[in-house]
């Protein structure tokens, strides 16, 4: 298992995350790397997983895909 961060390092990750959430659209990549980071501060073992999990939780699989079209389309 991960070691778990700092409690004022894990608040931080989680503090840049809900900025990251409030501004930035879904698709662009902030959001999701903010979460990445902030799962990495928390011990998570894989935090790409964790957020991937929350986006299809949280937009569906239409939604998911779609948002996961839209970044590769701004990589690219």
């Amino acid at each position: 298992m991960a070691k778990k961060a700092s409690l004022s390092e894990r608040r931080a990750a989680r503090k840049a995350y809900e900025q990251a959430r409030k501004t930035s659209k879904p698709g662009e990549g902030k959001r999701f790397a903010a979460l990445v980071e902030s799962a990495r501060e928390s011990g998570a073992e894989n935090p790409e997983a964790v957020a991937g999990a929350k986006m299809w939780e949280k937009y569906g699989k239409k939604g998911g895909a779609a948002l996961i079209k839209k970044g590769k389309r701004k990589k690219g």
